[in-house]
């Protein structure tokens, strides 16, 4: 909403008991088809301007727009049939929201709000809000002396000497767990050249989520993943086949961009630490390091008291890489999954750009689902980046390449303990 005030709580019970009013009427949700023209010249009549800009984004010469009573929206949909459809809701709260997520346009006001089929439902739900305020990490952190925010470094955690001493401990067990499971822990720079992150991919791919700089008038990153620097230290030797399995491990701080409208508490921040680890193996290790994976996120989950469920993620729009390879890494991720009888969902195009993914989704105690470990296999990186070792004939092979995490970012990580527990 583009208001020259803000929102008060009047508002929202006047707006609620408005709505309340049109679901009674339960008027009729007409879908219209018209040509982008025509809707110009409606929005235009209406004076909405942000419609008539959305308009602009559209490929298609034809859109749909919805209408109930003397409302008329420009929305894909569907749509429920009429508005008597809508059963219990509530709105929930107010927040500020930047147009289009740019915090360079206007800053707008955004109305939270839910709905379910029964009124029962609604007051579960509003149990759990409530609940979650309850446990919020942010509260609980500074109560707790753990850490802060600041505005000189927004969304970037400040960690007290108490939240050290919660973070050293979850890292230590990290360490543990990971050199028993015969991973070694490397360390790679945070800021890299240009031309590596042309040549992984992340240039194009990521480029609009990382931080720049130069160095002696030369273009550098600041790197939002792990993975190339990983890559450069495979490299520094020649490899033999008997050397495979290697895993390199890795707590390295990423940074990335994000937009100041999404940040939130240690949830989602512009710098974490990933517990990151980087697989190099031949093609016949394949399921086998995958199970590793599995069964060491398993136990880690189990140490924390936490179920999880599982989905398959497979090729995004923007993806890297022929079909067949990409077919290839997908059914091997699904016979891992089958052969260890692991119920999973498959999320369409959800993979990273070089790859698809297992992800691994925690469930709390408030029954809230979080998604943390990652398991991505890769064919693509070692290609780009000409990585071989020695086979048993004494030639040349390529690598395959598994990136994953376990928890997934330390500090993400801490505030779901903190609110779990």
């Amino acid at each position: 909403f583009d208001l020259d005030r803000s929102f008060t709580p009047e508002d929202i019970a006047l707006i609620e008991k408005k709505m309340k009013k049109i679901v009674d009427r339960n008027l009729p949700v007409k879908r219209m088809e018209i040509s982008k023209k025509e809707a110009k010249k409606l929005f235009k009549e209406q004076k909405e301007d942000y419609k008539i800009e959305l308009l602009k984004d559209i490929e298609d010469d034809m859109v749909t727009l919805y209408q109930q009573g003397d409302f008329i929206d420009l929305c894909r949909g569907p749509h429920i049939p009429s508005t008597g459809k809508v059963k219990a809701f509530k709105l929930l709260s107010i927040a500020g929201a930047y147009w289009r997520g740019n915090e360079k346009n206007k800053m707008l006001q955004r109305i939270y709000g839910t709905s379910f089929d029964k009124k029962s439902e609604l007051d579960n739900y509003l149990k759990l809000i409530e609940e979650a305020k309850r446990r919020d990490h942010r509260k609980l952190g500074k109560d707790l002396d753990l850490f802060s925010f600041h505005d000189e470094g927004v969304g970037f955690p400040f960690f007290h000497p108490k939240g050290m001493v919660l973070r050293n401990i979850l890292e230590d067990y990290w360490k543990e767990e990971h050199y028993k499971s015969g991973y070694t822990e490397v360390k790679t720079p945070i800021i890299l050249s240009k031309s590596l992150w042309v040549k992984s991919g992340h240039w194009d791919h990521y480029k609009e989520n990382m931080y720049f700089t130069k160095i002696d008038e030369e273009d550098y990153a600041i790197k939002p993943m792990n993975c190339p620097g990983g890559i450069l230290i495979y490299k520094t030797i020649l490899h033999s086949y008997r050397d495979l399995p290697l895993r390199m491990g890795e707590l390295g701080l990423v940074h990335r961009h994000e937009l100041s409208g999404v940040l939130h508490g240690l949830f989602r921040v512009r710098c974490f630490t990933q517990d990151d680890a980087h697989i190099f193996m031949t093609p016949e290790q394949i399921k086998d390091e995958i199970k590793g994976v599995i069964d060491l996120t398993d136990k880690m989950y189990k140490t924390f008291g936490f179920s999880y469920r599982v989905e398959l993620s497979t090729k995004p729009e923007n993806a890297m890489g022929s079909d067949e390879i990409w077919e290839k890494a997908t059914s091997s991720l699904e016979e891992a999954l089958k052969d260890k009888k692991i119920d999973y969902i498959v999320n369409e195009g959800d993979g990273a750009f070089y790859g698809p993914k297992i992800d691994f989704h925690l469930q709390d105690c408030i029954g809230r689902s979080w998604q943390c470990g990652t398991i991505q296999l890769d064919f693509i990186m070692p290609e780009k980046f000409d990585l071989y070792y020695i086979n048993k004939e004494g030639n040349k092979e390529r690598p395959v390449m598994l990136h994953r995490t376990v928890l997934g970012s330390i500090e993400r990580f801490i505030g779901i303990l903190i609110e779990n527990y």
